[in-house]
């Protein structure tokens, strides 16, 4: 389809100050013979898979949080009566072959107009390319695009080169086919990645009003899947592609379907240029992502450029790439002026991110479910010495703790916690929340309202005769807790208030290296904030010291300090962070003095106090691994 702000055969100008990447990954495997091109070297061939590769089946990770959809948009010009060369379109398939571990590419869509006549010489040569996918049975769809029908029709229009190519008869052979319309010009296809299936729905040129009902009753069906939508014209932009607009057709899918069904969450069509994207509220008020792309009118019809749309839950972002698999395997050879501006598009329009809360953007659908709470005794697993969580019903939210509170030692080992103050602290410095990680076993908190100066604030402590106050851990350890810091949380006021800790000093424990007026052990906030557990093993004359990452403020986070006998480990959110130093590790010295949750000493006296939130805190004597966690 031509642009209504460009003709096609206006002149295509080099972009000769585009940056341009070599993508060393891509190199093999997506070369491509290049008939009537004009290069100092000749183009290589595309190379041949062996017999085991071209027939096994394909294995995306269906768990894998992240996996990568292929967008390919009009290829029309490759295939245009006597000027047909598939190479192009086949080194995108072969890179999608070949990098469909790596990438874990799940899909690939293509957005119409695949050729310029609609002829069936046409169709014969790019059907031909697209059984590299058939052979490998890789999923993917295809829309019918102006160019490829009689553009005045709807899908009633009967039997054509296109759907004897790329009808059902085709599609159903592939293990993502769903299902399509009676006339066969409209599909859905269902995968599964990120641990959920997802739903392509595939609209032809110009779905009819049977068509249209069609595709609301398959989202009916598949009522907790999110959608993307695929069809050849929705949206177009002005000439610098700044901000993508309806198209008359385009506002008219939207009214009859895409603002009313909230699954729809990414749309994706051709037809216009030049690329680009925009946002339309639904009417559940959630964005709806509406993006346009097409190459067809840059050098060499596109050659086939794909878009890599990247999702990553564990991220919540939508990495867009935009790359010509064809000329990136030539990109050893020496390529001519207009094709190394060609490799790699950086433009704002061509490679971007799409941040997404998932969870929240699929909660009208697919609301995760709330862990619910999880009983005390299935966390006492062998080992363990002490557990202490703060979820008593009995307690209103934001409430103050009593003066004499006592919350007990769950793990029966009698090693309760008492409360503390300073002197001239607020009744309300420590108070219940119930607020907790959405995977702590127990919902609720504390929230310790701690600073200095002057210092401030209410801990807690073991009683003087709990036995792990003399525990020294020679075979092992692991420490956990969950905590949230405030959003105002300062450094200055803030800095070095502890989630655990020991009481006493390292000269008390017989330590002679380093600070020794620093205490035995503590897991402290840094100025960070970051946590750090410095602690003095039985086997080292000094503290030794473990450091996390950066924590953003107002986010629950989950900390594990594990030592193996050898070595200590810090995790968070069950990630081994950077900072774990090799020195050898045994054990944790001790003065035989209380154990504080809250609280940090510098030379024997209470120097600052915890300012933040502090869920349930589990120690085991001995090394767990993450799957043991509380977070499991």
């Amino acid at each position: 389809m031509c642009s209504p702000l460009h003709q096609p055969d206006g002149p295509l100008l080099p972009d000769a100050g585009r940056r341009t990447f070599l993508r060393a990954a891509a190199l093999t495997g997506a070369a491509a013979a290049a008939t009537g091109l004009v290069s100092a070297a000749p183009a290589a061939a595309l190379p041949q898979q062996n017999a085991g590769a071209a027939t096994a089946r394909w294995r995306p990770d269906p768990e894998n949080p992240r996996f990568t959809l292929v967008v390919m948009p009009d290829t029309q010009y490759l295939f245009d009566g006597a000027s047909i060369n598939k190479a192009p379109v086949e080194a995108s398939l072969r890179y999608v072959l070949d990098h469909g571990r790596d990438e874990n590419i799940v899909f690939l869509s293509h957005l119409g107009d695949l050729t310029e006549s609609g002829r069936a010489d046409e169709f014969e040569a790019i059907g031909e390319a697209f059984e590299l996918l058939d052979r490998r049975q890789v999923g993917y769809s295809v829309v019918a695009g102006n160019h490829d029908i009689k553009s005045s029709t709807d899908d009633g229009r009967g039997r054509t080169p296109y759907l004897d190519t790329f009808g059902p008869r085709r599609m159903r052979r592939l293990p993502t086919f769903g299902g399509a319309t009676p006339d066969g010009y409209n599909t859905y296809h269902v995968f599964r990645a990120a641990g959920r299936e997802w739903l392509v729905l595939a609209l032809d040129w110009r779905p009819s009003a049977a068509s249209l009902a069609w595709a609301r009753n398959v989202i009916a069906e598949h009522p907790d899947t999110p959608v993307v939508l695929t069809t050849h014209e929705l949206v177009y932009t002005d000439a610098d592609g700044d901000e993508a607009t309806f198209s008359d057709h385009g506002e008219h899918l939207w009214n009859e379907l895409i603002a009313e069904h909230d699954q729809i969450f990414l749309t994706l069509n051709g037809h216009y240029w030049p690329a680009g994207r925009t946002t339309r509220k639904n009417t559940a008020g959630n964005d709806v992502h509406l993006h346009l792309t097409n190459y067809q009118n840059r050098y060499y019809g596109g050659s086939a450029m794909i878009r890599l749309y990247r999702f990553d839950l564990a991220r919540n972002t939508i990495d867009v790439e935009t790359i010509s698999p064809w000329i990136l395997g030539r990109a050893g050879e020496r390529l001519n002026e207009l094709e190394r501006g060609e490799i790699e598009l950086t433009g704002p329009q061509d490679r971007f991110a799409v941040p997404i809360d998932f969870e929240k953007r699929f909660a009208g659908f697919a609301p995760v479910p709330v862990r619910g709470p999880r009983p005390a005794k299935r966390l006492l697993i062998p080992g363990t010495v002490a557990y202490w969580r703060f979820d008593s019903p009995a307690h209103p939210d934001g409430s103050a703790a009593a003066a004499d509170l006592r919350v007990p030692d769950l793990s029966g080992h009698r090693n309760d916690l008492v409360r503390e103050a300073v002197p001239g602290s607020a009744p309300d410095a420590l108070r219940w929340s119930t607020g907790h990680h959405p995977d702590q076993p127990g919902h609720g908190s504390l929230y310790f309202d701690g600073s200095k100066p002057p210092l401030r604030g209410a801990y807690l402590r073991t009683e003087t005769n709990a036995p792990l106050n003399t525990k020294t851990f020679r075979s092992g350890y692991t420490i956990e807790a969950f905590l949230r810091l405030p959003t105002d949380w300062d450094a200055g006021r803030n800095a070095w208030g502890a989630v655990l800790g020991r009481r006493g000093t390292l000269e008390a424990a017989g330590k002679t290296s380093g600070d020794t007026d620093e205490p035995v052990a503590t897991l402290s906030v840094s100025d960070g904030p970051g946590l750090q557990w410095a602690a003095a093993p039985l086997n080292q004359p000094g503290a030794v010291t473990n450091w996390s990452h950066e924590l953003p403020r107002d986010r629950w986070w989950h900390v594990a300090v594990v030592n193996d006998g050898r070595h200590t480990t810090m995790y968070v959110d069950g990630c081994v962070v950077a900072r774990n130093p090799a020195t050898r590790t045994t054990g944790l010295a001790t003065a035989g003095l209380p154990w504080l949750l809250g609280a940090y000493e510098y030379g024997g006296r209470l120097d600052q106090l915890m300012q933040g939130w502090i869920g349930d805190v589990r120690i085991v004597e001995r090394p767990l691994r993450v799957r043991d966690f509380m977070t499991s």
